[in-house]
């Protein structure tokens, strides 16, 4: 994955980014550009790609095709589903949130009294003071999202990767890590998020990204979030194929995201069918 410094001018650039698993394409021809302090939502039909975009912008998924550019490894925090946290671990909530400090402290860093007192810190801002030796397993949903917050905070990366970090929890906590979301844009932070609430999206996220394994539409969240472009994804939705091929020649330009980009290939179990009138060109 290319990459470039941490304070990347350009913020994010998808390059005919194709992502998939065993090589079976699961996210087809992306190109888009995200803005340096953007606030985004990632949105979409079950299945269309959102949980495996987000992981290639992490690094933990090497693209099939194409590049990102914009994000080194240490410029990212990645909070993935709550599903795959194992909360069994024997490990409490202070060691948990400590481990925001991996990248300062290494392996065999000492904790000092500096670094205790961030992740105290880190607690409060999110409403977990004296929680830091409870372990895990004695945590509600909202409260070990919170602790997952609270690593986030003391990993203070400029780019911040969400997903479906508010499923499960209730509405007293969504609101104030919806909050936090915000200070986190306001300090120049780039936040992108995978939501499935779109009334959520409306009110909280200036910019949407919508997805069904292609680009629908990217841009400002009233004009995105239409009927039409919500039809548009239910239709061009694919369920995923392990024995689709791989995807043909890519596309050979960067497209902005107003309108559903064309993709030039089909798969078996899709009837042959154009996706969409082909997007504007990019500057």
């Amino acid at each position: 994955m290319a990459v470039c410094q941490r304070d990347c001018p350009q913020g994010i650039v998808l390059r005919d980014l194709t992502l998939g698993y065993d090589r079976h394409p699961a996210v087809h021809h992306l190109n888009l550009s995200i803005a340096p302090g953007s606030l985004v939502a990632v949105v979409g039909p079950n299945g269309a790609g959102k949980s495996t975009l987000v992981k290639a912008m992490a690094g933990v998924l090497a693209p099939l095709t194409g590049h990102i550019e914009g994000l080194a490894p240490e410029s990212i925090a990645w909070l993935p589903q709550h599903s795959e946290l194992d909360t069994r671990f024997p490990i409490d909530v202070r060691g948990l949130v400590t481990t925001g400090l991996w990248r300062q402290l290494g392996a065999l860093g000492r904790l000092r009294a500096a670094h205790r007192q961030s992740c105290e810190t880190a607690l409060a801002a999110v409403g977990l003071t004296g929680f830091g030796s409870r372990g895990l397993d004695t945590l509600s949903g909202g409260q070990l999202q919170r602790a997952l917050f609270a690593r986030l905070i003391l990993q203070d990366a400029p780019v911040v990767l969400l997903d479906e970090p508010f499923a499960a929890v209730d509405n007293r906590t969504s609101a104030d890590l919806l909050a936090l979301l915000h200070r986190w844009q306001q300090q120049g932070k780039t936040v992108i998020v995978v939501l499935h609430d779109l009334a959520q999206v409306r009110a909280h996220f200036p910019i949407t990204l919508l997805l069904a394994r292609e680009l629908v539409a990217y841009g400002a969240t009233a004009a995105v979030l239409t009927t039409k472009n919500w039809a548009q994804a239910q239709h061009m939705q694919e369920p995923f194929d392990d024995n689709a091929p791989l995807c043909g020649a890519p596309l050979q330009r960067q497209v902005e995201v107003r309108y559903p980009a064309h993709h030039n290939h089909t798969h078996p179990h899709v009837r042959a069918q154009g996706h969409g009138h082909p997007a504007k060109a990019l500057p």
